[in-house]
């Protein structure tokens, strides 16, 4: 009897340490999902900013041709797109932020109750480092549509 619970013991420490390593990996699975949500309100984003600044700039262009008489109304449809685009990349970046600050909070927690070994460093996001740049673009362009100064004015 001894005999068995001595045999099941090295298999029981395995199958912890096997489980433990899971664990371990399934955050990273999580925190590399976490990217690609980010990645597809990025796409979504910039699609909404390119075509807003798009038919911005086609009307506004068409006015000063002489072509139509008032394009107002297609301009500020041009501009409210723009500002829908960084605004929704606002609360992605937003969110992204705190869903992996409680990542690493409930990392830690494992840590510290024992079930998980080691506190790894999540990597800088890419992710992140790309929407906050194209949120800084959508800005200056929004910034120049409404006051007509900059690169995009």
């Amino acid at each position: 009897m001894s005999e068995a619970v001595t045999r099941a013991s090295p298999d029981s420490a395995i199958g912890t340490e096997l489980a433990m390593r899971r664990t371990g990996m399934s955050f990273q699975r999580t925190r590399m999902a976490a990217d690609r949500t980010l990645m597809a309100i990025i796409r979504t984003s910039l699609s909404l900013i390119s075509f807003g600044f798009t038919i911005y700039q086609v009307f506004n262009k068409l006015k000063e041709a002489g072509v139509l008489s008032g394009a107002a109304a297609a301009r500020n449809f041009g501009l409210s797109l723009v500002l829908l685009g960084i605004g929704m990349l606002i609360l992605g970046i937003i969110y992204h932020v705190m869903y992996m600050l409680g990542l690493r909070e409930q990392r830690q927690e494992m840590y510290v109750a024992g079930l998980i070994h080691a506190q790894s460093k999540f990597p800088p996001s890419l992710t992140l480092i790309v929407a906050v740049s194209l949120l800084l673009i959508g800005l200056v362009a929004a910034v120049g549509l409404i006051f007509h100064v900059g690169p995009f004015g």
